[in-house]
């Protein structure tokens, strides 16, 4: 067995310690719902775009989401997929958007890029300090935001080495993909390639999962469908894996991570495929060589796309150095202190935090998985809702504004890392079908919500009307955007 850090049980309480510290807490959650409802109270004071639809998707959605965050949300402009929205339309629809955020003094600044493969508007908010990227109907993003739940609800371990991995990603100037290096979504994926390969595997392949092709498939987009292909799916594989689960500790997964994707320049001339969880050869497949990258790792949702095609050759040279010098520094026990590990492993934003002090109760302030978002809040922000809830003044009750619901977790007496998925009940595991699929219904009489949609005891920094908003700047570079 390979030795790693001069301490397992140090590395062990430092992760446990990072989480604590990056994990969102109900506070979080609660900011992230009132800036939707801050966004849709934007949204309906403008003429144009009132009637339109607002829906979160992204890492809060799938929960995978550190305290600090962007949230992502696609205004959709009209109820069904089937009507194809051109390119124009979108920029000018969040140009209009620009124009109703600054006169309701809601964003601290704003960066409008409309010429993005993904045209945004980048802001933050005033009065909840979150990061917001707002799209026009993003129904790949959303689906993806879907899928990506339910995967997150087959192994705990997961979200918590993605959290961890993204933390340690930006401290190491890698999480960037405007300067040529990855982007969140692409650092998911290398870690769900990474437990495909694990022995035994805690993640199928995910052709398993969801067999589609989310770029051909938004015209024909139902959320419904794509919750019950994935809980049954998942529902198969974990039955049939069940007398093999991988027990491997948080601990040494993340030291084997770095492990896995030493010398990652040399997979330059192969495809790391989540869809088929391995490694394949770029001249297998023609369209993988329409055109030249420097680090390729697919789209398993829009394949033949590459989720890493920012990175450049100088980024890939930093990603390398930065899992080269990561693996090698925590397998030869280079590491004696604490203070050793936060700085390799965390921001200086949190490094000062865990510095500041040890945590006693490392998840006290923690949401549990089971009060975190659900895919079914993504449904909240309906038509019918839209039309229900305003009325001739504009006005919202409170009782209308409590529209989060949170998902429920039932838990699996024989491991403890492993998530029963939500839509299923113990005793439909049948592959092909779903049994007892419990997805509440938006604004259902008697509804419970997690977090009401009060934003009211959060101070203000402008008046009513204010038109004295930061700067924004239309950039006119393309961004490679991504929700994770």
């Amino acid at each position: 067995m390979i030795e790693y850090v001069h301490s397992c049980e140090l590395l062990k309480a430092c992760i446990e310690d990072i989480l604590s510290t990056i994990k969102p807490g109900e506070d979080d959650q609660k900011k992230r719902l009132c800036a939707i409802q801050e966004l849709e109270d934007s949204i309906y004071s403008s003429g144009t775009l009132r009637g339109s639809v607002v829906k979160p998707f992204g890492s809060f959605v799938s929960n995978l989401y550190a305290k600090s965050g962007d949230l992502d949300v696609s205004v959709d402009l009209c109820s069904s997929p089937r009507i194809s929205i051109s390119e124009k339309k979108k920029q000018n629809a969040l140009r209009e958007l620009m124009r109703a955020l600054q006169i309701r003094g809601v964003a601290k600044y704003m960066d409008f890029i409309p010429t993005a493969r993904v045209p945004i508007i980048h802001y933050m908010s005033n009065r909840f300090g979150i990061s917001c990227d707002i799209s026009i109907n993003n129904y790949p993003g959303r689906i993806k935001a879907r899928i990506f739940y339910w995967i997150n609800t087959i192994d705990e371990r997961f979200g918590d080495m993605v959290l961890l991995v993204k933390e340690w990603a930006k401290t190491q100037n890698i999480n960037d993909p405007k300067h040529g290096t990855l982007n969140s979504y692409s650092l998911c994926l290398l870690i769900i390639f990474y437990f495909q390969r694990c022995k035994p595997a805690i993640l199928p392949p995910l052709k398993e999962i969801y067999d589609g092709n989310v770029a051909k498939e938004t015209v024909f987009y139902d959320e419904k469908h794509v919750d019950e292909v994935c809980a049954a799916n998942i529902a198969r594989f974990l039955s049939e894996n069940m007398g093999q689960r991988n027990r491997t500790s948080l601990s040494h997964l993340f030291v084997s991570f770095f492990d896995e994707f030493f010398g990652i320049r040399s997979l330059s001339s192969m495809v790391i495929s989540t869809y088929s969880g391995r490694f394949e050869r770029i001249p297998d497949n023609p369209s993988w060589m329409a055109k030249s990258y420097s680090f390729f790792v697919e789209d398993p949702f829009e394949r033949p796309d590459n989720a890493a095609r920012a990175v450049d050759v100088e980024g890939l040279e930093r990603i390398e150095h930065a899992f080269n010098h990561t693996s090698s520094r925590l397998y030869r026990g280079a590491l004696n202190y604490r203070s050793e590990l936060v700085s390799l492993l965390c921001t200086p934003a949190v490094g000062s935090l865990l510095r500041r002090e040890v945590r006693p109760n490392r998840h006290a302030n923690t949401l549990r998985s089971h009060q975190l978002y659900s895919p079914a809040a993504a449904n909240l922000y309906d038509n019918q809702h839209h039309q229900q809830t305003r009325g001739s003044s504009g006005s919202r009750s409170s009782s209308q504004s409590q529209g989060y619901v949170t998902g429920h977790q039932i838990p699996r007496p024989d491991h403890h890392y492993y998530k029963q998925p939500q839509a299923y009940s113990a005793e439909g595991r049948t592959a092909g079908q779903v049994r007892n699929v419990y997805r509440p219904e938006a604004y259902t009489a008697g509804l419970r919500t997690a977090v009401p949609l009060k934003y009211n005891d959060y101070p203000q920094p402008h008046a009513t009307g204010s038109r004295t908003v930061g700067r924004y700047q239309n950039q006119q570079r393309r961004k490679e955007y991504s929700p994770y």
